[in-house]
Formats: structure tokens, sequence, C-alpha cells
């Protein structure tokens, strides 16, 4: 005798659930478990996201500064140095503490700006590296 195929149009269980529990009863409560072992992940993913932005963030600001401060050391007359400095933290955000340096190299005058990255807050705690940014410009004169 062969099995016959089930009737058309009955449900059947899916397999490894039990046949005599109601449908919709199933997984309840499912999704809440599974969001709640999720979330600390899910901060994690954020905050390491969050950390690489500002990292990127970093080398961008240490690439600007440095090209304000070799430029406008370039064109000073009198105080390159003052000069420099002046420009290369003029559009950095408080929390960015700069190290600025702008040696004359030949007719090159460049400027070397080191800023430290910031841990998820500016302002708070620093990471163990240093962002450097280099720029040159010719001396004018």
């Amino acid at each position: 005798m062969t099995p016959q195929p089930p009737p058309t149009g009955a449900a059947l269980p899916a397999p490894g659930e039990a046949p005599d529990r109601p449908a919709g009863r199933r997984d309840r409560g499912a999704v809440m478990i599974e969001f709640a072992g999720m979330f600390p992940l899910i901060l994690l993913m954020m905050a390491v996201i969050w950390q690489c932005i500002l990292i990127g963030y970093t080398f961008s600001l240490a690439g600007n500064a440095a090209d304000q401060g070799a430029r406008a050391a370039a064109a000073a007359r009198g105080d390159p140095q003052g000069a420099c400095h002046a420009a290369a933290t003029r559009h950095l955000p408080p929390a960015w503490q700069a190290d600025v340096s702008c040696p004359l190299r030949g007719p090159v005058r460049t400027a070397e700006v080191a800023l430290r990255v910031p841990v998820l807050f500016p302002g708070a705690l620093n990471l163990p590296f240093t962002v450097r940014g280099t720029a040159g410009a010719a001396e004018e004169g």
C-alpha cells in the first residue's frame, strides 16, 4: 500500500514543531528575546562605526590644518611660525589639541600638524596614536 498525500489545503507543521500546538503561539516572545540578545552587539557595532568616523575626521582635520598653516606661513611677513600656528588651529574644533611646527625646507615652507584621536567623544580620552598631517607651500617673495 502506498502512502496517501495529505489533503489539499491542510497545513502541515514545520519540521521540528509540535503538531498539537495552535499555529499562532509557537514563537511567542522569540523576537523580543532575540532583540535583547542582539542589542548589545548592535550598540557595540555602532560604537565601532562611530570611532571609525572620528578617526577619518581627525585625518581630514590634520590635513586641512597643515594645508592652511603652510599657506599662511609661506605668505607671512615677519613671523611665519606664529602665522602658521594661528592658521593651522583657526578651524580646529576645541577638543582637538594640535601640535604644530612649520620648518623651512629649502624654498618650501612645510607645516606639520599632529592630532590625537579621541575615543568616542571629543574632549574625553584619546587613542594611543597620533594622526599627522603634512603640507608644503613655496616661500613667497
